[in-house]
């Protein structure tokens, strides 16, 4: 999960002619760090899950190799991820209980503790802070991988994968309903802190619209613009 799922902006004091106001250029609600479906990922929530990763952060020091201006979009990036597998087991039928739940907090602690092992990191929580998860979110993420236990069991007629033909057919069918869930939720991401690509679901960098010399490139990417489906 963490391999596949986690492959893993200073503003300046111009540009106010071109938008007085970030809100007023764009269609993200004031107040919102994103909006997913008719949900809102709200500034103040955002900032109080970079405020929970900062203080889970602070004892590993350089351990967590997330730079203070690439934590927001990081943790971001986790909180529209989550809106989306919601978006893939709703449209499935899938509901998970408390023990599957519980079931994927203990998987996704177990795949962080093999990872700190093999990278030479002293706990699963460096694991998971270097993914851009906050200690608070990994409830969040075990739901996020009991959904994604759940899909895989379905899309294999009620039994996980057990050969490399069974894996590949599950992840091309959790592949195609992840991006057709976040395609109809229509994801607006708020400028100042990126834009989504749809290639990841990662918040990066957006274009930069202030003045630049002519000719001169920007050095945001372009790909994952719109959903591959």
């Amino acid at each position: 999960m963490f391999g596949r799922r986690t492959r893993l902006a200073a503003l300046g004091a111009v540009g106010l002619g071109a938008c007085a106001v970030l809100a007023a250029c764009s269609p993200v609600k004031v107040g919102s760090a994103a909006i997913v479906g008719d949900q809102r990922i709200t500034v103040s929530s955002l900032d109080t899950q970079v405020a929970n990763f900062n203080t889970a952060a602070a004892p590993y020091g350089s351990q967590v190799q997330l730079t203070s201006t690439e934590v927001p979009a990081a943790v971001l990036s986790w909180l529209i991820r989550f809106q989306i597998e919601d978006e893939v087991a709703a449209s499935a039928g899938i509901s998970v209980t408390e023990a599957q739940v519980q079931q994927g907090i203990a998987s996704v602690n177990s795949q962080a503790q093999q990872a700190a092992a093999q990278n030479g990191l002293h706990s699963a929580q460096a694991v998971f802070l270097n993914a851009g998860v906050s200690p608070q979110m990994v409830p969040a993420l075990g739901m996020y991988q009991a959904q994604e236990i759940a899909f895989a069991e379905q899309a294999n007629g009620g039994k996980l994968p057990a050969t490399t033909a069974e894996n590949n057919t599950v992840n091309a069918a959790l592949t195609k309903a992840q991006c057709t869930a976040a395609k109809s939720l229509n994801i607006q991401v708020n400028p100042q802190f990126g834009r989504l690509d749809y290639s990841q679901y990662t918040v990066v960098p957006a274009p930069d619209t202030l003045s630049r010399p002519a000719g001169t490139p920007s050095p945001a990417s372009t790909t994952g613009l719109t959903p591959a489906c």
